[in-house]
This record gives C-alpha cells, sequence and structure tokens, in this order.
C-alpha cells in the first residue's frame, strides 16, 4: 500500500486527485488533461531550510525549529525519530501550514494534526514513541555519546511512512546528558553502589542522592543531567545492580545513611546536609530518609508512598512492618497492561504503624505528583503527609500537583512512558499522563527542583 499523503501545495487541484468523484466539470477537465502540473516551482522559491538551534545541547534544554523556503500556505510534514542503545526506534511527526513567508516556526506556529495540536516548539520531542510498543526511553550511556535526533522535513501530509517518499530537508540534533567538565565516577565504597557526578569547578557544591524505583539497577541519566547544572550527585542503585540483591526484599536504611555519609564526606560537596531525589519506590524511601537521618535537609518526593509498602524498613534496632498491597483491587486496562492505583490502602486506616513520622524530619520535603498517575494515589498520600506535618505544627513540606501528568515525571522534554515492562512482572505497568500536560508538567518540575535545592543546600547570601 502506497503512503497515504496530502499535498497542499494546491488544494482545489490536489483533493481534486485524490478524491474524483467529487470534481466539478470544470474540475475534470483539470484532472483528466492537466494532473502532471500540479507540482509548484522549486526554482522560483528562496532555498528551503529545516533549521534546529542549538544542534547540540544537554536534553533539558529546548531547540528552536524553523522552516524556510516554503510556498505561502504549504503543509508539510516534521518529523523526529531517533534510535536508544538497544536499537529501539522512537519518532513523532506533526503536521504544519506555512504563513505567507513560507516559513514555519515552531515556537509560534501551531500544529493541525500528528502527535499533537497546538503550540509546543519542543513538541516532537516529548511526543517520541516507541515503534514497539511498552519501550520507555531510557539514556545508559551519559558521558560519551547523545541521543541523535533526525529531524525530516516533507512538503506533504505523511500520515503513514513510506521508503519512495523522501524528504525534501533534514537535520541533526545532538541530545546531551553531560555538560561540559562534569566528572563520572564508578562508586564502590563499603556497601554503597553507584556512581558519583561532580560538575567543573572549585565547588563545593550541593549534594544530591538520586534513586528510582522498582526498575533497580543503576540509572544515570538524571543525576548527570543535574550535574551539568551545578550539583554534586550520586546516582545511588539499592537492588540489583553488581553485588546488591537480586530482589528488593527488605529497605535496611543504613545502607542508604552510608551512602549520605560517603557524599558528605567529599571535599567538593557543600555541607552541612545533603538533599535526595526520589520516584516511585525511590520516593518511598527518601521519605524515610528524610524521617530518620539527620544528614538528609532537602527531599523531593516524585509520585510515591508516605508509608511503608511490601518490603519491610530496618533502621538500627528498628523494624517497620509495609502495609500489604490488595491484588483484587488491580484492574487490567484493555491494553492489557496493570492499572494499579487502587491497590494501595489508606495507610491511617490500615497500618498506623507502617506510616513514616514526617513530623521528624529535619528538612524540607517537596512532594511531587501526577494526578493522572495509574500506578498510585500520589496527591491523596502527599496530602496525608501534610496533614501529619501540619497536625504536629510543622510548615516544612508542600505539594506540587499536576493534572494530567502521570507516574513516570522526568526531567523536561523526556518522551510520556505512557505504559511498559517492569523487571519481575509478567505484564506490563500503566503509568498514566495525558501527552501533553505530562511534558508541561516535567518543564516546570525540573526547574521547580533545582529552586528547591539550592534554596535549601547552599548557605544564605553564598
Amino acid at each position: 500500500m502506497k503512503s497515504l499523503e496530502f499535498n497542499l501545495a494546491t488544494p482545489a487541484i490536489i483533493l481534486a486527485l485524490a478524491f474524483p468523484w467529487n470534481l466539478s466539470p470544470a474540475q475534470s477537465l483539470l484532472h483528466q488533461g492537466r494532473a502532471e502540473s500540479t507540482t509548484w516551482c522549486h526554482c522560483q522559491l528562496p532555498m528551503l531550510q529545516l533549521t534546529a538551534n542549538p544542534a547540540k545541547a544537554l536534553a533539558d534544554e529546548p531547540v528552536h525549529i524553523r522552516v524556510t523556503g516554503l510556498p505561502s500556505s504549504q503543509v508539510v510534514t516534521i518529523k523526529a525519530s531517533l534510535k536508544d542503545e538497544k536499537g529501539n526506534l522512537f519518532q513523532s511527526k506533526a503536521f504544519y501550514r506555512a504563513n505567507e513567508a513560507g516559513e514555519v516556526d515552531l515556537a509560534e506556529a501551531p500544529a493541525f494534526g500528528g502527535d499533537y495540536v497546538g503550540v509546543h516548539p519542543m513538541g516532537l520531542f516529548w511526543s517520541l514513541k516507541p515503534e514497539r510498543a511498552l519501550r520507555r526511553l531510557l539514556k545508559q550511556d551519559v558521558m560519551s555519546s547523545p541521543f541523535w535526533v533526525t529531524l525530516e522535513l516533507y512538503d506533504s501530509v505523511c500520515i503513514q511512512d513510506s521508503a519512495t517518499v523522501l524528504p525534501r530537508a533534514s537535520q541533526m540534533v545532538q541530545r546531551w546528558f553531560s555538560g561540559p567538565g562534569v566528572q563520572r565516577q564508578q562508586i564502590r565504597e563499603g556497601r554503597v553502589r553507584g556512581t558519583f557526578f561532580l560538575p567543573s569547578g572549585e565547588g563545593p557544591f550541593p549534594g544530591v542522592i538520586d534513586m528510582f524505583g522498582g526498575i533497580g539497577g543503576l540509572v544515570e541519566f538524571r543525576a548527570s543531567l543535574l550535574a551539568a547544572h551545578g550539583f554534586a550527585v550520586l546516582a545511588l542503585a539499592y537492588f540489583a545492580y553488581e553485588d546488591l540483591p537480586d530482589k528488593l526484599l527488605e529497605v535496611d536504611l543504613e545502607y542508604f545513611e552510608e551512602a549520605a555519609n560517603f557524599l558528605l564526606a567529599h571535599p567538593k560537596v557543600q555541607r552541612p546536609g545533603i538533599g535526595v531525589l526520589s520516584v516511585c519506590k525511590g520516593a518511598e524511601i527518601g521519605l524515610a530518609m528524610a524521617c530518620y537521618l539527620k544528614q538528609v535537609v532537602a527531599t523531593v518526593c516524585i509520585n510515591g508512598s508516605n508509608a511503608i509498602t511490601e518490603v519491610p524498613l530496618r533502621y538500627k534496632d528498628l523494624v517497620v512492618t509495609p502495609i500489604n498491597l490488595f491484588p483484587e483491587r488491580t484492574q487490567l486496562h484493555i491494553s492489557g497492561a496493570l492499572r494499579l492505583r487502587h491497590c494501595r490502602g489508606d495507610p491511617w486506616e490500615l497500618n498506623r504503624q507502617s506510616v513514616l513520622p514526617v513530623e521528624k524530619a529535619r528538612g524540607w520535603i517537596l512532594f511531587i505528583v501526577g494526578e493522572n498517575d495509574e500506578f498510585l494515589d500520589g496527591r491523596a498520600h502527599a496530602e496525608q503527609a501534610l496533614a501529619q506535618l501540619r497536625s504536629h505544627g510543622r510548615s516544612n513540606g508542600r505539594i506540587l500537583a499536576y493534572p494530567g501528568a502521570g507516574h513516570l515525571i522526568e526531567p523536561p522534554y523526556a518522551p510520556l512512558c505512557y505504559m511498559s515492562w517492569n523487571p519481575g512482572i509478567s505484564l506490563p505497568l500503566l503509568w498514566g499522563g495525558d501527552r501533553v500536560a505530562h511534558a508541561a508538567a516535567q518543564e516546570h518540575a525540573w526547574g521547580e527542583i533545582q529552586k528547591f535545592f539550592r534554596q535549601h543546600l547552599t548557605p544564605a547570601g553564598s
């Protein structure tokens, strides 16, 4: 089957060719005798250009995409594509119409269709979707190679891809996850396993521990990006990595205390305290660190629980028993993915002993929640934690709630991962999120995270 396309350079003629049963007598004559004259003459137009500036930038920095040299009102398709380190292809496209000057500027021009609609300067990046479903875009090598994003321009509406339809122009964009001068050091100190990212310069720098959730292993892309903005960051693994346990059977908080002490002992890390950036199960652990560890003075919890769940937490002589899940509340999405949002009950009703004592936190806590999270009800957990703080006369916590955002809130312009496979689970998990709202949440939250850490980890006046 040929690629389904509409070339709207001369709308009446092309629509007549595509749908001859709607022709007027004059159009019918044109259809029969002059079909070959429907292309526009490139020689009378300025040179066609597709530009993307900067062509080399950090992955959390915006790119200005612009097309010039088109016929007035020409409808075009702009595509973006990249391959991750495993060879998985991610693609996006949007349909635009040139202005009277023959230009399409994504900072001003609305997309009329494709993977998004409206004015979204970075829409081609955050709307990237996997060719093979249920793949999550994760950068592995954060230092020596970027994601190479190919932008392509077509002078028609390309609904389907076709090897016979070639782009009129193309541009390559590099999206890096580490900035100039950032150093990466593999960490194997005592029990601690992870990677330490140090910015260029004399320091001292605010120190942050970065943790992910049930994906396990070592995930570095967020830590390396944060280091590019002036933070000393330890990407911390806590299971399914090297000689750490293959499965998370308990949370040993002394391991995380050892990591905090390691970070604070570094001569280029600002004292007296560190921050924690965490998501999902990592956010639950991050909140526990805020409650029990004096070294932690600023904690960001992204879509996490305010109670210990699934596996116990141990710290010295303390053992916190977990809240068990309710598997009978699992819902099956139409895609076949598991919707676990309602599998956690109310911690205050089920097991008060599992609720983390946030009133003991010495530092500040920022809860970031997506209100379209299909994995857990992060807002309910964050609101319980804030109510608990207020009941003890504390005001050291706040919530940033994002309508339409899903569970996996990542740095700006990362594609929404609506559902994906997760290690140890036979069916994919539903994470949720509206694509446009999620992208806006990621862009805003990333700036707020950095402001939060600078405010609470940097001495006043420095």
